[in-house]
C-alpha cells in the first residue's frame, strides 16, 4: 500500500530538486529596481529602463542611465554631436560570458556599446547575494581597477 506513494515520491524527487535549483540560479530575465550609490553621501536612486539576461554561461544587459527623456532623432545621419550624445550617451549595452563563484560574478564583455569594455583582459567583478527572486550586485572592480565608491544594484527576476 505504501509502495505506490514511495514510487511517486522517488519519481518526483528529481523534478522538485531541479525546480529548487533553477530558482537559485542566475538564469533568467532580471530588472534593476534600485541602485545605491556608494561614497561619503550614499544615495538610493530608481534606475531607468533596463533589462539583464543571464543564461547558463552568458549575460546581456542594456539600460538607460538618465532620468530625462531621450530625444528621438528625426535623422541620425544629420544629427548634431550634442543630439547624438543626448540620445545615445545614456545607453549602456554589453554582453558576453560570465563566471560565478560562491561570492563573485565576473562579467567578460565581448560586445559593448563602449569599445573600451571589450579590450583584452577586461572584466567587471561584483559580489552578489541571491535570495529567491532578488539579486543584489555590489561593484568591486571594472576596466579601471577597483571601484572607489562601490554601488549596489538590486534586481528582481521578471522571468
Amino acid at each position: 500500500m505504501h509502495a505506490p506513494y514511495l514510487l511517486i515520491s522517488l519519481a518526483l524527487a528529481p523534478i522538485v530538486s531541479t525546480f529548487a535549483q533553477s530558482r537559485r540560479s542566475l538564469e533568467g530575465v532580471w530588472q534593476a529596481v534600485e541602485v545605491t550609490l556608494g561614497g561619503p553621501q550614499a544615495v538610493i536612486i530608481k534606475p531607468g529602463p533596463n533589462l539583464t539576461i543571464f543564461s547558463a554561461r552568458h549575460y546581456s544587459r542594456i539600460d538607460v542611465q538618465t532620468d530625462k527623456p531621450r530625444p528621438v532623432l528625426a535623422n541620425p545621419s544629420s544629427a548634431s554631436a550634442e543630439e547624438l550624445r543626448e540620445t545615445w550617451g545614456p545607453l549602456v549595452a554589453e554582453g558576453g560570458p560570465y563566471e560565478r563563484s560562491d561570492k563573485l560574478i565576473t562579467l567578460k564583455p565581448v560586445v559593448s556599446k563602449n569599445p573600451a569594455a571589450m579590450a583584452p583582459g577586461v572584466s567587471i567583478v561584483y559580489s552578489y547575494k541571491l535570495e529567491g527572486d532578488t539579486l543584489s550586485l555590489r561593484a568591486l572592480s571594472d576596466r579601471n581597477g577597483p571601484v572607489a565608491n562601490p554601488f549596489t544594484v538590486k534586481l528582481v527576476r521578471i522571468e
